[in-house]
């Protein structure tokens, strides 16, 4: 079997692409990111991240120039011992899986690809689709070893997740698992060998059980407030020192890139018979009209013309990724109440500073549990599923 060297990474300045070019930079390969976000590129050429993720920023400064690269023109490719892929597959308005999303950067790239090259698609794929893939590059006559080895990071700890988790991998030939295992085996402490129908399924069940969890505790917290109880009383006694609730998840928006999307295409791929999973959709979904229904109740019935802060625009913590947050989802129905808004994230620059917001907020509701807001001591009626403010109101 052949050494790798050389992996190019294509659309390589996102947040898949950027942890995993770190990792295996930093495990001696030649790693090039090809985008084509000129922005993105000049930023990582000039040794800034376009985003916060935990190492990276060392990392970079260490292998920028020398075995890392950022570039947008694609006749490098040639040259590449291996080509990830990092496009997922997204769903449709109709949460129809869009695997042709796949297909058309993979044929965009066909032109520039060599056929002893070592394919692998790495970001979250309906069932099916590396099959698909497969087969479209055959009858295109290029006969490369296609794998798969999906990712399974935490957004913003990439990086520390690569080299700490298992990796999973499956190729269409023996041949092509065996290269993918030898790349992953120099990254990560485990690797696990799958078919690719397997690793498919394997990627889109861990994001729905975890979206499952959520719902399941967001449940519970809609059941004790409609019924006028103090829900983290509750949750406090159930998880207190008890080893059957120890992992028991607390409530909070479900939101990012992945995990709606992910339990959504595992329904498609079961003829929309995931009844847990629409059921979780619905829970998740209808958390942030709770949250402003219940704001609107601690403050007469009525929003209009009220100044309302959400605290908290990303999707997650302590992080600057906006993608598929439930925040705006609450600003929407903010609108539609016709208050007036005040967004403020410390992540974020283009939204109010956190002093500005609570000095003019007549309501508050809390987006995104940030440290920043955990000592906080609210004196206006305030929303927060999170469990973050433990001021009276």
């Amino acid at each position: 079997m052949r050494e790798i060297r050389k992996v190019a990474i294509i659309g390589g300045c996102g947040h898949v692409g950027i942890p995993l070019g770190l990792a295996l930079a930093d495990r001696g390969f030649i790693v090039t990111l090809l985008d084509i976000n000129k922005e993105a590129v000049n930023k990582l050429n000039s040794g800034k991240l376009p985003f916060i993720e935990e190492g990276a920023e060392n990392l970079l400064q260490k292998y920028s120039g020398k075995n890392l690269f950022a570039v947008t023109d694609p006749a490098i490719l040639k040259e590449q011992h291996c080509v990830i892929f990092v496009t997922g597959t997204p769903v449709d308005e109709h949460l129809n899986a869009k695997v042709h999303a796949v297909l058309d950067v993979v044929k965009e790239y066909l032109p520039f690809l060599s056929e002893d090259q070592l394919i692998i698609l790495r970001s979250t794929l309906y069932p099916g689709t590396v099959r698909i893939v497969e087969n479209m590059l055959l009858r295109h006559d290029f006969k490369c070893k296609l794998a798969f080895c999906p990712e399974r990071i935490l957004q913003g700890k990439g990086i520390k997740e690569i080299f700490e988790l298992p990796q999973l991998i499956s190729g269409c030939t023996k041949e092509a698992e065996k290269e993918a295992a030898s790349i992953f085996e120099k990254v990560a402490k485990k690797t696990i060998l799958l078919t690719p129908e397997e690793a498919e399924l394997a990627k889109l069940m861990t994001n729905s059980w975890r979206y499952l969890e959520f719902a399941i505790a967001n449940q519970f917290y809609m059941i004790a407030e409609d019924h006028g109880v103090d829900f983290y009383k509750v949750y406090n006694a159930m998880t207190d020192d008890y080893p059957r609730a120890k992992h028991f998840p607390r409530p909070g928006l479900a939101a990012g890139p992945c995990l709606f999307k992910d339990t959504m295409q595992l329904a498609s791929y079961h003829d929309n018979k995931f009844f847990l999973g629409h059921s979780a959709m619905l829970v998740n979904e209808g958390l942030p009209n709770l949250l402003v229904e219940q704001l609107a109740k601690k403050m007469g019935g009525s929003l209009k013309n009220r100044k309302i802060a959400i605290l908290g625009m990303t999707f997650k913590a302590n992080n600057d990724d906006t993608r598929e947050s439930l925040s705006f989802k609450i600003k929407k129905l903010l609108e539609q109440k016709m208050a007036y808004i005040l967004p403020s994230d410390p992540y974020l620059k283009d939204t109010l500073p956190l002093e500005e917001a609570l000095k003019e907020a007549e309501g508050i509701i809390i987006g995104t549990p940030h440290d920043e807001y955990k000592s906080l001591s609210l004196h206006v009626p305030f929303a927060d599923c999170w469990g973050i403010i433990h001021t009276e109101q």
